[in-house]
């Protein structure tokens, strides 16, 4: 066999374990949906001045901190229940204190 025919095969077998590993991925509609709505809100609070550079920096990280929550559960292929369970927690706080730091009486000067 000569070296591009060696080269081809590896190519192509690491495209397909790419491939599988791509469709592997459980999926988190809810939890992207929740997430891509809460960015939504952020974004309307710094537009609107509800929320101080501050406040802001501190809801994207929350945010963060949740992508990365959902990364790690994803990790092993499979998402359990509680580990659902988890990333709902952390969004439903993120929410409260998104709420929160809108509502209070800080604005952005």
């Amino acid at each position: 066999m000569t070296t591009f025919h060696k080269t081809l095969i590896a190519t192509l077998t690491l495209g397909f374990a790419a491939l599988a590993a791509q469709a592997q991925t459980p999926a988190t509609p809810r939890v992207d949906e929740r997430q891509a709505e809460q960015h939504q809100r952020i974004q309307q609070g710094v537009a609107s001045g509800q929320l101080t550079a501050r406040e802001t920096h501190r809801l994207r990280a929350e945010q963060r901190a949740i992508r990365h929550a959902e990364a790690h559960a994803k990790a092993d292929g499979v998402v359990t229940a509680a580990e659902r369970r988890h990333i709902q927690h952390l969004q439903n706080k993120a929410s409260r204190d998104i709420r929160r730091q809108k509502h209070d009486a800080q604005v952005r000067g």
